[in-house]
C-alpha cells in the first residue's frame, strides 16, 4: 500500500481570495498559461478531471483546451493556502500538515538587502567578501558579479521576492564543500530573523557564458513542529522524498531521499521507487515549472513542460496498484505570463486518485493541509492536528 504525493511546483489554478493582499490580482498559472498559447493539450490530465476543478471556484476561468468531462478518473477539488506567505517551504510544510501563521522575513530589494551585522558576521566567519547585496535574478546577478567573484573569490549574495538568502560562487574558484559550509554558517545566523532557506548557487562556465550547476543545496529552517513525515515515521511507515524536499524538510523524518534538481531525474527516481517498493509514502516535487519557466515568466516553456509531465502521467498510472493512492497539487502559483518575477498567490488544483474518491468533488479545501490530514486517514494512523481528510466516509 503505497501513497504518492505529486508536487506540480507552481502549477496554480486562480487567484485566491486574499491576492489582493499580495499584488496578485489576476495571476491564474494554468489559465493564462493556455490563453497564451492558443489552449493546452494535457488529455491526461483532462481525463483526471483538471479541467472541472475551474467551476468550482467564485472566480474560476477555463483552462483553454482542458475541458471539464463527465466521468473523470479521480477526485478533483481546490486548496486555498491558510498559511502566511506564498513561498515554497510555506506551501510545502501546510501540504504536510503546518499553519505558518507568521510569515519568513522579506529583506528589502535594494542595495543593501542584507543588514550590516549579518554581511559582518558572514564575512568574518567565513573569511571572504560579500558581493551583491539586493534582490536579483540568480542568472542576471551571475553575469553582473561572476567575473569578479572569480577574480577576488568573493560570495555573491543576494535574496529575492521570497524569504531567502542565497549565496552563489563559481565551483572552480570556491569547492562545493566550502560553499555549503558558508550556507550552513549562514543558516545559522538567519534563524534569529527568520528567513526561511539559505540556498547554495554553485555555478561554472566562463564570462559571457555562465550556467548553474545542479549542484543547488537549498538550507531551510526546521520545522516548528511535527510533518506528517514525522508523524509517519514514527509510525513505522517507511517515507521517501524525491526533488529538494530533502532540503524543504531539513532531512526530518524522512527514510529514503533522492535529491534532484530537475523534472526528468525526479520522474525517473519515481519510477524506480514505484517498482522497487510496495508500500510506504512517497513526496515528490517537479521543479521545473517554477526554476525555469515562472520565474522567468515563459509560458511557452511553462506550456511545454505541462504537456511533457502530462505524457508521464501514463507511465505514472500504469505502476499504481488499485489500492494506491495519488495526490497531485501544488504548492503555490507562478503566472509566466504575470508581471514581476515572483511567485503569486493561487488556489492550487486537488486530483486524488483512490477508489474513496474516483470521480467525485472534493470541493474547495480551506487549508493545504487537508492532504496530510487524508494521508493519516490512508495509512491508518491517528489524526493530524489540522485539516478534513477527503478519504473520510
Amino acid at each position: 500500500m503505497r501513497a504518492i504525493v505529486l508536487v506540480l511546483d507552481s502549477v496554480g489554478i486562480g487567484q485566491a481570495p486574499d491576492a489582493d493582499a499580495y499584488g496578485d490580482i489576476g495571476a491564474y498559472t494554468l489559465q493564462n498559461t493556455a490563453s497564451s498559447i492558443g489552449g493546452l493539450a494535457l488529455p491526461v490530465f483532462q481525463s483526471m478531471g483538471l479541467g472541472c476543478i475551474p467551476p468550482l471556484l467564485s472566480n474560476g476561468r477555463p483552462i483553454e483546451g482542458v475541458a471539464a468531462v463527465n466521468s473523470p478518473t479521480c477526485g478533483f477539488g481546490a486548496m486555498q493556502e491558510v498559511s502566511t506567505g506564498k513561498d515554497t517551504i510555506t506551501g510545502h510544510w501546510e501540504i504536510a500538515g503546518l499553519h505558518t501563521k507568521e510569515g519568513f522575513h522579506i529583506f528589502p530589494p535594494e542595495n543593501p538587502s542584507f543588514p550590516v551585522t549579518l554581511i559582518t558576521q558572514f564575512e568574518y566567519t567565513t573569511e571572504r567578501r560579500c558581493i551583491g547585496n539586493k534582490a536579483a535574478s540568480g542568472t542576471v546577478i551571475i553575469e553582473e558579479l561572476g567575473e569578479q567573484q572569480m577574480r577576488d573569490g568573493s560570495w555573491i549574495v543576494y535574496t529575492s521576492a521570497d524569504s531567502v538568502f542565497q549565496i552563489a560562487a563559481h565551483e572552480d574558484i570556491i569547492p562545493l564543500s566550502e560553499l555549503y559550509d558558508a550556507c550552513a554558517v549562514a543558516r545559522k545566523a538567519c534563524d534569529e530573523f527568520p528567513v526561511g532557506r539559505v540556498i547554495a548557487r554553485p555555478y561554472r562556465g566562463t564570462p559571457g557564458a555562465f550556467n548553474r550547476t545542479g549542484n543547488r543545496r537549498d538550507f531551510a529552517m526546521q520545522p516548528p513542529e511535527d510533518t506528517v513525515l514525522d508523524i509517519l515515521a514514527n509510525h513505522g511507515v517507511f517515507t521517501m522524498t524525491i526533488g529538494k524536499l530533502d532540503d524543504i524538510f531539513a532531512h526530518r523524518g524522512i527514510s529514503k531521499s533522492v535529491h534532484v534538481e530537475n523534472n526528468q531525474d525526479a520522474q525517473h527516481a519515481l519510477i524506480e521507487l514505484l517498482d522497487r517498493h510496495d508500500d510506504g509514502f512517497i513526496f515528490v516535487n517537479f521543479i521545473d515549472f517554477d526554476m525555469l519557466y515562472g520565474h522567468r515568466r515563459d509560458p511557452k516553456g511553462y506550456a511545454t513542460c505541462l504537456e511533457e509531465t502530462d505524457a508521464f502521467m501514463t507511465s505514472l498510472f500504469n505502476r499504481l496498484d488499485p489500492e494506491d493512492l495519488l495526490v497531485v497539487t501544488a504548492d503555490h502559483g507562478n503566472d509566466p505570463t504575470f508581471s514581476g518575477t515572483d511567485h503569486t498567490r493561487e488556489f492550487v488544483p486537488l486530483l486524488a486518485w483512490h477508489e474513496r474518491c474516483l470521480g467525485k468533488s472534493l470541493g474547495v479545501r480551506h487549508g493545504f493541509f487537508d492532504i496530510a490530514q487524508s494521508l493519516a486517514s490512508f495509512f491508518d494512523i491517528p489524526p493530524m492536528p489540522r485539516g478534513r481528510s477527503f478519504l473520510a466516509a
